[in-house]
C-alpha cells in the first residue's frame, strides 16, 4: 500500500460519499414538487411530516463531502471552494433557508408565516441539486483559475496558491450548456427519488397516484438529460498527467480509455443503471410496487460512483483549468501528504459502523408509514 493507493483510497471514498449526497437530494426532490403532490392542507402536513425526518442527512452528508475533501484533497477545496464561492456560496444558502424552513413551519406566531417557509423549501429543493449538478459537472468540463505551487513554501499576503480568473467566481458554470445539462438531470433525478420515497413513506392513495403519476414526467425529464450527458462524458477529451515528468496533456476519449482499462467500473455503472430503470419502471407499471426507491437509490449510488471514478482515476485530470493546462489538478498532485492519508486510512475503518447506525436510525423512522 504505497502513496499511490493511498491517493486513489481516498478518491474513491470521496466519491462515495458524492454519490451518497445524489441520492439523498431525493429530499430536495420531494420539496420541489409540495404544490404538485399537496393539493390539500391535510396531504401538504404528510408531505412535510415525511420529509422532516430525513432532511438532516442531507446537508450533513454534503458538509462531511466538503470535509473529506479538504482533507484529503486540499489544493481542490481552496482552488474551488476559494475561488469558485459564489456558486458555493449560494447552495450554503440553499441548505440554511431549508433549516429555517423545517426548523419554523410548524410553529405557533412563526415570524413570516406558514407559506413563506414552504417557499424556503420549496426553493431549496429546486436550486440545491441544480447548483450542485453544475458544480460538480466542472469536474469534466473544467473551470477557471490558476495554480502557482510555488507560493506553497512563500510568506506575506501576496502567496496566493489558487486565484480565480473569472469575475463570476463560479457563477460562470451555469453559462456552459452542459453544466446546466447536468444541473437539471439531477434536478429531474432527485424528483424521481422524491416521487419514490413518498409513495414507499406515505400511505395515502392520493399522494401515491399523485407521485406516480410525475414520477414518469420526471423519469422522462431525467433521461433526456442524461444520456446526452453521459454520451458527451464518454466520448469528450480529457487531461492526463505524466507522473515522471508532471506535464498535463489533453488525451482523447480520456473517460471512455478509463472505463475500458477498468471493467469493474464499467459492471458498477451498467447495474447502477439498470437498478434506476428498474425501480422506475416497476414503480410506474405496478400499483402495488412500493419499494423502487430502494432500488432506484442503490443504482443511483453506483452510477455516480462510475462516473466520479473514471473523473480521476487513470491519472486522468478531475478539475481541469480552461485558462492553464498545467494548473489542472489529478489526484497526484492536489492530496495531502502520505503521512495524512494513512492517518486518515485507519480512522476511515469505522465508516462501516458509522452507515450501520444510520441504516439502523433510518429503519427505526421508518418502521411505520406516514398516514392520516
Amino acid at each position: 500500500m504505497d502513496y499511490s493507493f493511498y491517493q486513489h483510497y481516498w478518491w474513491f471514498l470521496v466519491s462515495l460519499l458524492g454519490a451518497l449526497l445524489v441520492f439523498l437530494l431525493f429530499v430536495q426532490g420531494g420539496q420541489s414538487q409540495i404544490y404538485q403532490l399537496g393539493k390539500k392542507e391535510s396531504e401538504l402536513n404528510l408531505l412535510f411530516a415525511s420529509m422532516s425526518k430525513k432532511w438532516e442527512l442531507t446537508f450533513t452528508t454534503l458538509v462531511t463531502f466538503g470535509g473529506a475533501f479538504f482533507a484529503s484533497f486540499p489544493l481542490f477545496y481552496s482552488t474551488s471552494f476559494g475561488g469558485a464561492y459564489w456558486v458555493w456560496m449560494l447552495i450554503l444558502f440553499s441548505f440554511i433557508i431549508q433549516a429555517i424552513g423545517y426548523e419554523f413551519i410548524n410553529k405557533q406566531g412563526n415570524l413570516l408565516g406558514n407559506k413563506t417557509y414552504k417557499m424556503f423549501l420549496f426553493l431549496n429543493g429546486a436550486l440545491a441539486p441544480i447548483l450542485l449538478g453544475a458544480a460538480v459537472s466542472t469536474l469534466f468540463f473544467g473551470a477557471d483559475f490558476v495554480v502557482n505551487k510555488q507560493n506553497i513554501t512563500g510568506f506575506g499576503s501576496n502567496m496566493v496558491i489558487s486565484s480565480w480568473q473569472n469575475p463570476l467566481h463560479g457563477l460562470e458554470a451555469v453559462g456552459n450548456l452542459w453544466n446546466v445539462c447536468l444541473g437539471l438531470a439531477v434536478l429531474f433525478l432527485s424528483r424521481c427519488l422524491g416521487n419514490l420515497y413518498f409513495i414507499n413513506n406515505i400511505e395515502d392513495d392520493e399522494i401515491r397516484k399523485a407521485s406516480r403519476k410525475w414520477l414518469l414526467y420526471n423519469a422522462i425529464g431525467f433521461l433526456l438529460f442524461f444520456l446526452p450527458y453521459l454520451i458527451k462524458i464518454v466520448l469528450k477529451d480529457g487531461y492526463i498527467e505524466n507522473l515522471s515528468t508532471g506535464v498535463i496533456s489533453v488525451e482523447p476519449l480520456q473517460y471512455l480509455n478509463n472505463l475500458l482499462a477498468n471493467p469493474w467500473i464499467i459492471a458498477i455503472l451498467l447495474i447502477g443503471v439498470v437498478l434506476v430503470l428498474y425501480g422506475f419502471i416497476c414503480t410506474i407499471l405496478q400499483s402495488q410496487f412500493i419499494y423502487g426507491i430502494w432500488y432506484a437509490g442503490i443504482g443511483t449510488v453506483f452510477t455516480v460512483l462510475s462516473l466520479l471514478l473514471i473523473a480521476g482515476f487513470g491519472n486522468t485530470s478531475y478539475y481541469p483549468s480552461l485558462v492553464d493546462t498545467q494548473s489542472s489538478l489529478t489526484i497526484a498532485n492536489s492530496c495531502s501528504s502520505e503521512f495524512t492519508l494513512k492517518t486518515m486510512s485507519v480512522v476511515s475503518l469505522i465508516i462501516p459502523f458509522v452507515l450501520a447506525y444510520i441504516w439502523y436510525v433510518w429503519y427505526s423512522m421508518d418502521k411505520k408509514t406516514v398516514k392520516q
